[in-house]
C-alpha cells in the first residue's frame, strides 16, 4: 500500500508543478506581449497632444494679425468676414490709421472703427474681407482652471509666435493703472510679452477664449512676473467689439459709474468735477470732496476705486464715504449709473 501511495503522490505533485509552470509561462508571455503596448501608450498620448498643439496653431494663427502704429507694434484678431479686427485699446493708442500685416505677410491699411478704454478693447477695419479668416470664439463662461491655453501673437515683432500654458484662475480683477481696472479677466501661465497684446488666447480646440492684455508686474524685482498674465474673456470681447462694429461705440457697457472726474494726491482720491445730473451729483457729492470708501472698502487710489466699482453693476445702490473740504465727514447713498461708452 505504501509503495502505491508514493508514486501517486509523486505523480500528483508532478502534475501540479507542470500546471504551475504552464501558468507561469503563459503569464510571462502575456506580460511580455502587454509590456510593449504599455510602454508605447505614453509616447502615443504625447504625440497626440503635440498634434493638438500644432492643429491649434494652424487653425488660429491665420486669424491673428500684427498691428503697427507710430508708437509701436501689437496684435489683433480677425473678428468677422467684413474686415473688422479686434485688439486692445492701448495697442491703437491715439492712432486712427494703422498698418496691418497678416500671418502670410500681406500689408494692409487699417482705420479705427472705435474703442472702449474702460475694457481696453478697440476695433479697426481693413478694406473688404482682405481674404482674412475670422477666428472662432469660445464661450468663456465654460472655462475651467487647468484648461490648456495657447497665446498666439507678435511679441517683440516676432510674427505668429505661440506660447503655451494653462488657465490659472478665473474672474480676476486686473489693474492697468490710471484708474482702469479690468474685471473678470482670465489669469494664464502662457507667457505674455510686449506685442502679444490684442492677440489670441486659444483653447485646445482652436477657439479664442480671450485677448491677452497684460502681464503682472513683480513689485519686488520690477518688470513682469513670470507666468502671470491676464486676458479679457472672449464673451466680453464679442459683446464690446460687436457693439463697436454695429454702432461705432459701446452703448451698453455693463459697468458701474459714479459720474465724477477724479484726481489723486498720493494718499487720497478727490473729486475734480461732477457730471451734471449724474449719479454722484444726485447723491450730493461735490467737487473738492475726498472719496474715502465705497461699499465699506477703502479707496485711497484711483486703481483701488476702480477695483471696487468693477465689483458692482449699474443700478446698485452703494454707500459712499466722503470728506468735505471743510473737514466734515458724510456717508451718502449713491445709485450707480452705467459707464458711458460713447
Amino acid at each position: 500500500m505504501n509503495r502505491l501511495r508514493l508514486p501517486l503522490a509523486v505523480l500528483a505533485l508532478s502534475a501540479l508543478v507542470a500546471v504551475l509552470v504552464a501558468f507561469t509561462s503563459n503569464r510571462q508571455a502575456t506580460l511580455a506581449t502587454a509590456a510593449p503596448s504599455a510602454s508605447s501608450a505614453g509616447p502615443s498620448v504625447a504625440a497626440q497632444l503635440q498634434d493638438d498643439f500644432v492643429n491649434v496653431y494652424r487653425k488660429v494663427a491665420p486669424s491673428v494679425v500684427q498691428i503697427e502704429t507710430s508708437e509701436g507694434l501689437g496684435s489683433g484678431i480677425v473678428f468677422d468676414a467684413k474686415g473688422d479686427i479686434v485688439t486692445n485699446a492701448h495697442v491703437v493708442g491715439a492712432a486712427t490709421t494703422f498698418v496691418v500685416t497678416t500671418s502670410k505677410g500681406r500689408r494692409l491699411k487699417g482705420t479705427l472703427v472705435g474703442k472702449f478704454e474702460a475694457d481696453d478693447l478697440a476695433v479697426i477695419k481693413v478694406p473688404g474681407s482682405a481674404g482674412l479668416r475670422p477666428a472662432t470664439f469660445a464661450d468663456s463662461s465654460k472655462l475651467r482652471v487647468g484648461d490648456i491655453a495657447m497665446a498666439i501673437g507678435n511679441p517683440l515683432g516676432l510674427s505668429s509666435s505661440v506660447t503655451q500654458g494653462i488657465v490659472s484662475a478665473l474672474r480676476r480683477s486686473a489693474s492697468e493703472g490710471g484708474g482702469i481696472v479690468l474685471p473678470n479677466t482670465i489669469q494664464t501661465s502662457a507667457p505674455i510679452n510686449p506685442g502679444n497684446s490684442g492677440g489670441a488666447l486659444a483653447d485646445i480646440h482652436g477657439r479664442v477664449i480671450g485677448v491677452p492684455t497684460l502681464a503682472a508686474g513683480d513689485p519686488q524685482l520690477g518688470g513682469a512676473a513670470a507666468g502671470i498674465g491676464f486676458a479679457i474673456p472672449s464673451n466680453t470681447v464679442r459683446d464690446i467689439a460687436g457693439q463697436i462694429v454695429k454702432y461705432g461705440k459701446v452703448v451698453n457697457s455693463h459697468r458701474a459709474y459714479l459720474g465724477v472726474e477724479i484726481g489723486e494726491t498720493g494718499s487720497c482720491v478727490y473729486v475734480g468735477k461732477v457730471t451734471a445730473n449724474g449719479p454722484a451729483a444726485k447723491a450730493g457729492i461735490r467737487a473738492g470732496d475726498v472719496i474715502v470708501a465705497i461699499a465699506g472698502k477703502a479707496t485711497p487710489t484711483s486703481d483701488e476705486l476702480g477695483s471696487v466699482l468693477a465689483q458692482h453693476r449699474p443700478g446698485q445702490t452703494v454707500k459712499v464715504k466722503i470728506v468735505r473740504q471743510n473737514g466734515s465727514s458724510a456717508t451718502v447713498d449713491l445709485k450707480l449709473g452705467e459707464y458711458p461708452g460713447g
